[in-house]
């Protein structure tokens, strides 16, 4: 089942989703956000430009956009923050647009060796540590 637009957090572009995130910046096919949930430091969403489509509704051109967007930000993130490992998902159950959760990991960090949690609500942080993280993936973007 479809999100209608006009209920889409990313078409929006409303106050739940500036709850929820920053926007970091545009990229070729997608934009980059950073979560204000900070429990897996670094962690950011990949958001595709074009609304209610299914990863393999893409032709290989688009598809092979994004996730070059989708890669170039691993690599950031992997170059600015130095994770033990980046995780990457695509949940759409409850908003049809698709997004690719980069999740980094730390071996001693939050929920190492498991699947991570959507907002465990446990780590925010101060506008001044966003501003610091955000820089830091845009230096290596």
């Amino acid at each position: 089942m479809s999100t209608p637009i006009s209920e889409c957090l990313y078409c929006q572009n409303n106050d739940t989703l500036h709850s929820l995130m920053i926007k970091i910046c545009d990229l070729k096919v997608s934009q980059l956000f950073l979560f204000k949930e900070q429990s897996y430091f670094g962690r950011c969403n990949v958001v595709y430009n074009n609304h209610g489509v299914e990863f393999h509704e893409l032709s290989n051109e688009e598809r092979n956009a994004f996730m070059k967007d989708v890669a170039t930000v691993g690599k950031a993130i992997t170059e600015a923050f130095n994770p033990t490992k980046v995780n990457y998902g695509a949940y759409s159950d409850t908003l049809s647009h698709l997004h690719m959760h980069i999740v980094p990991k730390y071996k001693d960090g939050y929920k190492f060796g498991g699947v991570f949690e959507m907002n465990p609500q446990k780590s925010m942080l101060s506008d001044a540590e966003y501003f610091e993280i955000i820089e830091k993936i845009k230096s290596k973007l």
